[in-house]
Order: C-alpha cells, then structure tokens, then sequence
C-alpha cells in the first residue's frame, strides 16, 4: 500500500508539475500575443499617421484662371508631404447647383471656392464651418488678410471662409486709339476731361468723331449688372435697404445712370449689340472698356496691345464700385483630420499661392502678397490695390442670388425697350420686395 501511495503521489506532483507548466506556457502566449497585437496597432496608427491625408479641392476656374490654379495646386503637393490636394474643376454654369447638392448630402470636397456672394445660404443652413479656430490650429495669421474681405465673410463676429482675393472692374484704354483721338497725356494717361456724366459723354463724343469705325466705350450688355452696379455704387445707391429687408433700387440714382447708358447706345458709342464687348476691346475695335482684373494678364502683358489701366473714373460722384471675391470654404461633414489638412492647404493658398493668383489680375486677400516687391512689380498694380480699397460687396444675404438674377433681367428688358426705365425699376423693386417677403 506505500509503495502504491509513493507511486500515486508522485504521479499527482508530475501531473501537477506538468498542469502548472502548460498554464504558464499559456499565459506567457497570451502576454506575447497582446504585446504582438499591440505594436502591430501602433505600428499601424504610425504608418497611417504618417501617410499624407488626402483631400478634395473643387473649384469652378477655367481658362487661365485655371492654369494658375494648377500651378499653386502642384506647388503645394510638391512643398510637404503631409497633405495631397486632388481637385476636381467643374463648369462654372453648373458649379454652384452640384455644390449645393454635395453640401445638403454631406457628399462632396473637403474643401471648395465659394463666392462671397454665394455663401449666405450656406452659413444659414451650417454647412460650412467657421476658420478661425482652424486658422489658428494651422498657424495661419488671419490678420493678413484685408479687414474688408473678413468682414465680407463674417456671420455673427465670425468668419466662414478664407478669402483669396477680391476682383472687380477696371478701367483699360487703348493708348493708340487715345492718341488719335488727341486725348491722350505724354506720361499716358487719358486725358477724360471733367468727370460728370455730360463731360464723360463728351469725352466719347470725341473719340468718336476722331477714330470713327470703332466704339468708343465697349459696355459689357450680355451681362450689364455689373457695369449697372459699378455707377450705380458710385451714385451712392443700394439694392437693399439697411437691415435688407425692402428693396432700395427703385429711385432717381438708378434712373440717371440707366439714361447715362441708354444714351451711350442712341449716340453710338457704345453698340447695344455687341455680345462679345470683351473681344472687341481686345481686338483694337473700342477706346474704352470697364474690364475685369482677371482680364489683366491678357491686356496688360502684350506690349503690342498698348492698353492702359486705372481705377474706374468717378463719373457719379464717388469712387465706390461693384466688386465680389473668390473664397475657400471647408464643409461642415469634413471629418477632423481632413478639417486640419484642409486648412494647411488653405494657408499655403493665402500666403505663398496669392503671389501666383495675384498674376491672374485678381488682388489677392493677403496683406502680405500685396505688399511684397514681386507683386508691386507687376503692372498697373498699385492701382489694382488703390481700387480694391473702394469696393463694395453685395449685401449679405441668403436671398441673393434670386435678387441678383431678377436685377439682371430686369435690366434687359429696360435696355432692349420692353419696358421704359421707370417701369422697368418700378418692376424690379416689386419683384425684390416679393423675394424678401417670401
């Protein structure tokens, strides 16, 4: 029986010894393996933090506005390896109906350029998010930035979107045709005389009865608010009322200016039928143009043209002109990550892209870029940066784009003789009324 027992003992202890040595070997497995699992992770959150963050970049430019674009886009992807832009461009005449479908599903850029006057609706419905905060976690000085153009994207003490630029009309004439018509300076610069309405009208008069066969102010008809809108400004006029509630077009100030430019066209000097004044400018067959800035590159860089440019002249009264600027906006459904990348992005556009924007005839937004040699050497600019001082948004609302339109059409039908002036503003303030009533 001892013998059995000793036998049975020592049985048990080797069992045991052999039980407690696969529980061990267990443990140890499991402790090996959550370590494992848990460098693998870190591993993992390593790589994925180091892999750039790729975002979305929509916009609506085209031509050589585009070309610009592509040029500040590729600079940026090629500066760092934390951020890839991919952009998309879409046509202009579609691109506000797809953003707006993008913002309203939550599917679409992680970033995107906007209109000032577009974005009223957009800070209304909070699908955009406010910059400041994310200014500041990038490092980017929003101070830079002129005080007009953040108080152009500002709701509620707060900014909604980086603003790149501010773009408006120019006055460009055509030094040859100028010295024709005997009212050009030696230092050339037109000679325009007194700077009313009358006097303006004699300076045309002028050039042609000197330089016959050409217009002597191309007038941008196919879209004439905005030549509307430019002396209108000047006039001290308004399309809303203060606290935007009631049309404000319908006085004595529009009447003026919409007879200024029905007389330009009975006298001849400006055709009512040129669909493509800007080409007509361009191609020597007009004195005088209210142009865009971004026309600047193709006026002002071919020496063979001899076009000249300043500020608008102040025909009624003030130096207050129409004016809107191209913005970048960030999505409300952005995630946190693509929020930061995004504004890394936006800040290289500010700061280092505006000196490339600013070659598009666009003044850009940042302080920095206006004031810097490079940008100061490019032509005309310093009356670029003298006009867009005196520029003047459109009123902030979300009803805009609907008033804008309604002013536009409006405006044809005064011009082409469907209505007469008056009853055509009388018209255009009822139609505003009803749009901010409803």
């Amino acid at each position: 029986m001892k013998k059995k027992f000793t036998s049975l003992l020592t049985a048990s202890i080797a069992l045991a010894m052999v039980a407690t040595g696969c529980s061990s070997t267990k443990e140890s497995d499991t402790k090996t393996a959550a370590a494992t699992a848990a460098q693998t992770a870190k591993a993992a959150e390593t790589t994925k933090s180091a892999s750039p963050v790729e975002i979305t970049f929509w916009n609506m430019f085209g031509g050589g506005e585009g070309d610009f674009v592509d040029q500040i886009v590729k600079g940026y992807n090629d500066s760092q390896k934390e951020v890839i832009v991919k952009q998309l461009r879409l046509e202009s005449n579609e691109y506000y109906a797809k953003l707006s479908t993008a913002l309203s599903s939550s599917k679409g850029p992680d970033v995107a350029v906007a209109h000032v006057d577009r974005i009223s609706p957009f800070v209304k419905a909070k699908q955009i998010l406010p910059i400041d905060g994310l200014a500041s976690k990038v490092g980017f000085d929003m101070k830079q930035v002129s005080d007009s153009n953040i108080k152009s994207v500002s709701y509620d003490g707060k900014p909604y979107a980086v603003p790149l630029d501010t773009h408006f009309h120019m006055f460009y004439y055509n030094k040859d045709l100028l010295k024709k018509a005997e009212l050009l300076n030696d230092d050339g610069t037109p000679k325009l005389g007194d700077l009313t309405p009358d006097g303006f009208k004699k300076t045309l008069a002028q050039i042609q009865a000197k330089v016959p066969g050409v217009q002597a102010l191309a007038v941008n008809t196919p879209y004439f608010q905005e030549p509307f809108l430019n002396l209108y400004y000047e006039a001290g006029g308004d399309i809303l009322n203060g606290d935007m509630t009631k049309s404000a077009i319908n006085n004595e100030k529009a009447l003026s200016v919409l007879k200024f430019y029905m007389d330009l066209y009975k006298n001849k000097y400006s055709d009512i039928n040129d669909k493509t004044p800007w080409d007509s400018f361009h191609s020597g067959k007009a004195a005088l143009w209210f142009g865009g800035v971004w026309e600047a590159g193709l006026l002002l860089n071919d020496k063979a043209l001899n076009i000249g440019a300043m500020p608008l002249p102040a025909i009624f009264g003030s130096q207050t002109h129409w004016g809107s600027s191209h913005l970048l906006v960030v999505p409300s459904y952005v995630t946190t990550e693509k929020q930061e990348a995004s504004a890394k992005f936006m800040k290289y556009f500010s700061e280092v892209g505006g000196k490339t924007w600013g070659q598009a005839g666009h003044v850009p937004s940042n302080s920095a870029v206006t004031t810097s040699d490079e940008y100061k050497k490019l032509p005309y600019r310093n009356f670029f940066v003298e006009a867009q001082k005196t520029v003047k948004f459109a009123p902030k609302t979300d009803k805009y784009t609907t008033i804008i339109t309604t002013v536009s059409e409006s405006l044809q039908n005064i011009l082409f003789g469907k209505q007469s002036p008056e009853d055509g503003l009388k018209n255009m303030d009822k139609q505003i009324n009803d749009i901010l009533t409803n």
